[in-house]
């Protein structure tokens, strides 16, 4: 007696039969299914329904190339900008319709063998829905390491301010970096390891867009460096934007960003001036860094650096010549003090840091004012050059500049050919 009723046909043969006929149903369900995630381009399902199908109706699990194949619809879906969210919807919306939709003979079975098919489906989906969100996954990975790779060629490009200006316009848009404005360039530094250079990277920018409120910033690692890129002319949060450019509030923003960070630190953080156009990039750069090296010369406490503080350095280290002739001059006679030259020359910097003011000087050196004003009097007497006068105080703080510069007297003054 068969099963199947009037046909002849069993039951089981015919649902089969059925369940692999798509273009009477699976078209239908994945058509919906497709409306249901927001219109999800139903190509994205590949033979998804077909292996639901035959799960439902035979218990077979996915095999390895079926897996593979889903994992490269992920990869397809990332790079056509569907989201995850969407494309999940739409395999779980095809899963719960198909299984509406199932031809009746597969859902009338007897109780076990019912269990039995939404065992087969549900691994199917876990299965799928795995492999799918890896594939998905591992495009994003792809992709952030190629707009990585793309942000460092361009920031190594800006860097050099040798590119083809055409070119650097055209790929700096997707970034979106204006060149027609002013930037700077920010560098900041660390004696220690990096911390999470990505981590790092990512949190800056952020802080630096709430600021600036535009995406016209890069933050990139050039020479174990954090790089920035960002437009000149803004004030600081919450003032008004009449306010004069600030050159010191990004650079303490910065400063203070990185030092939150755990791992890293403490950080020293130049900042070189703005400049328009593609090659002021390349110029700001050149600036920071610069200043970078004179700052890490000069020992100087302040964590951050503004390239238009140190111009008299620039100035000096432009003629080492002149530098190393005017030390000697001014300065050599100090050797002949009693306990070396080193006292007097701190003195005569905290001097001049202090604004030529002996009570702030004896605050910094932790000495009397009678103390001071001693050792001024004794810089006096072994250089003929008065430190208190005006018409010599230039000449001694330029010779004391440049005595920080050559690292004198710690090393030798150089040949002055």
């Amino acid at each position: 007696m068969s099963a199947g009723g009037g046909s002849g046909q069993p039951r089981g043969r015919r649902a089969q039969r059925e369940a692999h006929e798509p273009d009477n149903w699976l078209a239908v369900v994945a058509a919906a299914a497709s409306k249901d995630s927001g219109h999800v381009p139903v190509d994205l399902l590949g033979d998804y329904l077909p292996m639901l199908a035959d799960a439902a109706v035979n218990g077979r699990r996915p095999l390895g190339p079926e897996l593979e194949a889903i994992g490269a619809l992920g990869i397809r879906a990332a790079e056509q900008g569907v989201s995850a969210g969407a494309l999940i919807d739409l395999y779980l919306s095809a899963a719960w319709r198909l299984w509406a939709a199932l031809p009746v003979g597969v859902r009338t079975r007897d109780r076990d063998a019912v269990r039995a098919a939404a065992e087969a489906v549900l691994h199917v989906i876990d299965d799928a829905v795995a492999t799918l969100a890896e594939g998905y996954a591992e495009a994003g990975r792809r992709m952030v390491r190629s707009e990585e790779a793309r942000r460092r060629e361009l920031i190594d490009d800006l860097l050099r301010g040798d590119s083809n200006l055409g070119k650097l316009v055209e790929r700096s848009e997707p970034f979106g970096l204006d060149l027609t404005r002013s930037h700077q360039v920010i560098l900041a530094a660390t004696e220690q390891h990096l911390p999470d250079v990505e981590a790092a990277s990512s949190s800056l920018e952020r802080r630096i867009l709430d600021w600036v409120g535009d995406r016209d910033v890069l933050v990139a690692t050039k020479d174990g460096l954090l790089v920035v890129v960002a437009p000149a002319g803004r004030g600081a949060p919450g003032q008004p934007a009449s306010r004069e450019p600030v050159k010191d509030d990004i650079g303490v923003l910065i400063e203070a960003e990185l030092r939150r960070l755990q791992g890293g630190g403490p950080w020293r953080v130049t900042v070189g001036r703005p400049y328009p156009g593609a090659y002021g990039i390349a110029r700001s750069y050149e600036e920071a860094r610069e200043a970078l090296t004179m700052a890490r010369t000069l020992s100087l406490e302040a964590p951050v650096t503004h390239a238009s503080d140190l111009l008299i350095y620039r100035v000096l280290v432009r003629d080492q010549p002149a530098v190393v002739d005017l030390v000697h001059t001014v300065l050599g006679p100090l050797r002949l003090a009693r306990d070396g030259p080193d006292p007097l020359l701190n003195t005569l910097s905290a001097y001049f840091e202090a604004g030529g003011v002996a009570t702030e000087a004896a605050l910094r050196l932790h000495l009397s004012v009678r103390a001071v004003t001693y050792r001024l009097e004794r810089v006096r007497t072994l250089t003929g050059y008065d430190p208190t006068s005006a018409a010599d105080r230039f000449t001694v703080h330029a010779a004391v500049l440049g005595a920080k510069i050559l690292g004198w007297p710690q090393r030798d003054l150089p040949a002055s050919g």
